[in-house]
């Protein structure tokens, strides 16, 4: 089926292979975007046909149901990287489309800091404001100037700023408070030319101890490394990343709650200040502590061999045996410590 816009709407195309799982079923329709004009016909037919709607990025982030989704999926293939600057700051705007770590090379191509400790990350642009991606020591809220976005109402563009996404820990609204009312197009990004890179990560710390200022490229392909030993690159033919990346959050509990189970456990566990009156605690850790190793496997699917937050599709695995998975890991924790897990990865068609 054709669309006045070019737009090609396919039926029934498997889910599987778009996602790093290579988990779940087909979408009853599925789009490849490439103008926001074609997003805004896709959604116009969707209302029309009565459909749900989910917009795709990379598929890194994302357990399909086995079942499939009945609905349009919409993948965005948006792109364009564009510069500006404005005092002291260099302005990169990105289309959502844009392979994340592909725009994190261009960043540090411009000797541009601020997002140097994301590198490796999979996924697209338009993914990292929704949860407020982070990993060793920054986040993407930290440098995120505004978003833009298509209403799914009104079917009209606005332009976000940082402050009205309500960024915190792995949230923003577009995973909470307004789950599924926007789409996000574009990012804008404000970088510090010529700024040092942030070493806030203790291995990071080690690895340049000797170094009084490694450059941001040495930093990058630093992290990159640290993720490949993890199993958090993607690498063709790594049995240990066809996963979603990290499967759970890193609790956060009050200073109270801490105080609490470090007398429960006779000492306290490994932590991490996470704001005023806040303490975060290493899922990984009360994941091992639970009785859960790396490696471990339930049926076709488990948990990788080098990183215990990542549940791997081992082999043929289903999405119904990487959610009893997640069951079992989650209520192990909660009845050792008390903990409730939560899932980082985007459920659809369940």
């Amino acid at each position: 089926m054709i669309l006045p816009s070019g737009l090609s709407i396919e039926e029934n195309r498997p889910l599987a292979p778009l996602t790093t799982l290579g988990i779940g079923g087909p979408a009853r329709w599925f789009a490849r975007l490439s103008s926001e004009s074609q997003l805004v016909e896709a959604f116009t037919w969707a209302r029309t046909c009565n459909l749900p709607v989910f917009v795709l990025g990379g598929g890194s982030n994302l357990v399909v149901a086995d079942s499939g989704f009945d609905g349009l999926v919409l993948q965005s293939d948006l792109r364009g990287i564009s510069r500006s600057f404005q005092d002291d700051l260099c302005l990169f705007r990105a289309a959502a489309g844009e392979p994340w770590d592909t725009f994190v090379t261009e960043a540090i191509a411009a000797d541009c800091a601020g997002i140097e400790c994301l590198a490796g990350i999979p996924g697209t642009v338009g993914g990292t404001p929704v949860q407020n991606v982070g990993a060793y020591g920054q986040e993407v809220a930290e440098t995120i100037r505004r978003v833009r976005v298509l209403d799914r109402a009104t079917l009209q563009f606005h332009e976000m700023e940082a402050a009205d996404c309500s960024f915190s820990y792995r949230q923003s609204i577009f995973n909470s408070t307004a789950r599924d009312l926007f789409v996000v197009t574009a990012v804008e990004f404000a970088l510090l030319p010529g700024g040092a890179p942030l070493l806030r990560y203790a291995d990071l710390q080690r690895a340049f101890a000797d170094q009084l200022s490694p450059t941001l490229s040495a930093v990058a392909d630093r992290v990159r490394a640290i993720r490949r030993s993890k199993g958090m690159l993607l690498v063709p033919g790594d049995p240990d990343v066809r996963s979603a990346g990290s499967f759970f959050r890193n609790p956060v509990v009050t200073t109270a709650e801490f105080a609490a189970l470090a007398q429960r456990l006779g000492a306290p566990p490994p932590s991490y200040p996470a704001g005023e009156h806040r303490i975060k605690l290493p899922a990984a850790w009360l994941i091992e502590q639970a009785g859960f190793a790396r490696g471990f496997r339930l049926g076709n699917v488990g948990i990788s061999s080098r990183h215990t937050l990542a549940l791997i599709n081992c082999d043929g695995g289903t999405a119904d045996e990487l959610l009893a998975l997640r069951d079992q890991i989650a209520d192990a924790v909660y009845a050792r410590f008390g903990i409730r897990l939560e899932m980082e990865p985007v459920l659809l068609g369940f």
